[in-house]
């Protein structure tokens, strides 16, 4: 049926009515709260074939639409939104000894972030509810989804930015025919200001998390994450298991306003209504430190947050100041299942962008970066333990952000000799150009040779991984002990990075042979093992070796430290 009987209900005094209009508060008691609420018994009652017939739907956020809140699905604004891949991070699981880390990629969108959800809901109310012009406040990623959705729906659009906005995501803005306003000043004062400009044109503004759209469309990636957690994997395919979707142990975030995480919470909690999964995630929501007024006021035990006036951060998506009754809530539901709001440095944050992207291949945003920033020193902290499930939210993609990580000469040159053109070389067995191969060899400038002894081979991919991304290590290795004795001896590594566990020759053999011998023992030697050693093997390598790391416990920093360390 088109129609469906869901209505809204006042967070203060509870007043339900229908959504006739996008109403700016509660016509009882003024409050400016509020939620969508639906049928759930009838749902529950449905038992699996709801989710059987969800199963079979478009694979946008638009197949859980019973509990969105449309009444005529003919007012759909879509392009092609949700059922972003749920993807398994298996290098950093691997890093750090947790192997049930996953990441919901958000960055494949249609404008390439999770706002695109925000976006398709709250633009679909508009045009259902009739608006036709809009004033929003953002720090990026919404104005460049409504931007981008209102121009499908016919809404005109007005977006309110921070000079702090890079000017390539404001031109993106202005292609979709968006009126953009830069504002000289902080995100708190730009959403002030675009108040102030809805009221004196009589526009409808957009309040973000206050309005019931923006987190009833962040719900669909509860909906999301437990129906892909309820699937099994087998040979690439998603495959059904038992029928009931599955709670992650932890939703990791970052946070600025603090919708995402209260849309996921009404979405866990929907499911569990309805008899779909069970309980809520511990939610760890992580603020960038030059402006966590939710994290710094959590850590005080303050029921409400203290606002920061000035934020100091180069992400400047994540500089709200000001979260008002967001952190109660967070904080609330947080006290009662679980989980925490902390923060980490902008340096943190480039580094944990710098390792997600060399260590599993994706390239993020910065506030996805505070995400994971976040979640290794939770797990570093024994705040997450090895066993539990994490979904961290992967909001965004790549922005340019260089200037913060790689600095300016993240290239090498390369001038080519005056030679003929490749099309005119010598061909058959005639000899390469000369000059073409000194090029070649001046191109590659890697002097340092490092031995990998290790007889797992996703540990020994691990730390191939880490090396090659630093670009400047030559790499040999070997899959057990006396091949890699072998290898030592015939390639004079300028390092020896080993294992203890080995076949045919274990890694103390392997120490003890090359102190032994006078033409190896100057080869510094790093340790990286899983195994819990004792007193006795500790006085084994006491005095042999430089570094010991233990395996699911290191991260690429620890490493690379030990190595530079270890190296002439």
């Amino acid at each position: 049926m088109d129609l469906k009987p869901f209505r809204i209900i006042c967070r203060d005094c509870h007043t339900e009515y229908a959504p006739l209009r996008l109403r700016p508060e509660c016509p009882d008691c003024g409050g400016n709260w509020r939620e969508a609420i639906y049928d759930y018994p009838s749902l529950k009652r449905e038992g699996n074939a709801w989710p059987t017939a969800v199963s079979q739907r478009t694979s946008t956020l638009w197949r859980y639409h019973e509990l969105l809140p449309l009444r005529y699905q003919r007012n759909r604004v879509s392009l092609g939104e949700g059922w972003t891949p749920l993807l398994k991070a298996e290098n950093l699981g691997l890093m750090l000894g947790h192997p049930h880390i996953y990441i919901k990629d958000e960055r494949q969108g249609p404008t390439g972030s999770f706002k695109d959800r925000q976006a398709a809901i709250a633009v679909s109310v508009m045009k259902e509810m009739g608006i036709k012009e809009v004033a929003v406040a953002s720090t990026g990623n919404v104005a460049i989804a409504y931007a981008a959705y209102c121009a499908r729906a016919g809404i005109k659009l007005w977006v309110f930015v921070t000079s702090s906005v890079p000017v390539e995501k404001m031109r993106e803005v202005a292609l979709y025919g968006s009126e953009v306003i830069k504002v000289a000043g902080t995100y708190d004062q730009a959403k002030q200001i675009a108040a102030d400009f809805a009221a004196s044109k009589q526009l409808f503004l957009d309040r973000g998390v206050k309005d019931f759209a923006a987190v009833e469309a962040m719900k669909t990636l509860a909906f999301e994450i437990a129906e892909q957690l309820g699937q099994e994997r087998d040979d690439n395919h998603w495959q059904p298991s038992d029928g009931r979707w599955r709670t992650p142990d932890w939703y990791v975030q970052a946070v600025s306003g603090g919708m995402g995480p209260l849309g996921v919470i009404k979405g866990f909690v929907e499911l569990s209504r309805i008899g779909l999964a069970s309980g809520q995630p511990k939610l760890a929501c992580v603020q960038v430190g030059g402006c966590a007024p939710m994290a710094d006021s959590f850590a005080q035990g303050l029921e409400t947050a203290v606002p920061v006036e000035n934020p100091m951060t180069d992400i400047a998506t994540l500089a709200t100041g000001k979260p008002g009754r967001a952190y109660q809530l967070l904080r609330e539901n947080i006290q009662q299942h679980g989980g925490i709001i902390t923060s980490v440095t902008d340096g943190e944050a480039f580094r944990a962008l710098q390792v997600l992207a060399q260590m599993d291949g994706i390239s993020v945003e910065p506030a996805t970066a505070v995400a994971f920033a976040g979640l290794f020193n939770l797990i570093r902290e024994g705040v997450i333990q090895p066993h539990e499930t994490v979904v961290v939210n992967c909001s965004g993609h790549t922005f340019p952000v260089e200037k913060h990580i790689l600095g300016e000469h993240f290239a090498r040159d390369m001038a080519l000799p005056n030679m003929a053109l490749a099309d005119e070389a010598p061909v058959g067995d005639a000899p390469r150009p000369e000059g073409l191969l000194t090029a070649l060899e001046d191109v590659d400038s890697r002097v340092q040779r490092i031995a990998i002894l290790e007889d797992n081979a996703d540990s020994s991919r691990l730390i191939r991984r880490i090396l090659q991304a630093q670009g400047e290590f030559l790499i040999d290795e070997a899959v057990d002990g006396r091949a890699g004795l072998d290898l030592i001896r015939q390639t004079r590594p300028n390092l020896v990075l080993l294992d203890l566990m080995m076949p045919d020759l274990d890694g103390f053999s392997v120490v003890e042979a090359m102190k032994a011998d006078e033409t190896l023992r100057h080869i510094p030697i790093i340790v990286i093992t899983a195994k819990e050693l004792s007193a006795i093997e500790r006085q084994r390598l006491n005095g042999k070796i430089r570094a010991l790391l233990q395996k699911g416990s290191f991260m690429v920093s620890d490493l690379l430290s030990d190595i530079q360390q270890a190296l002439p």
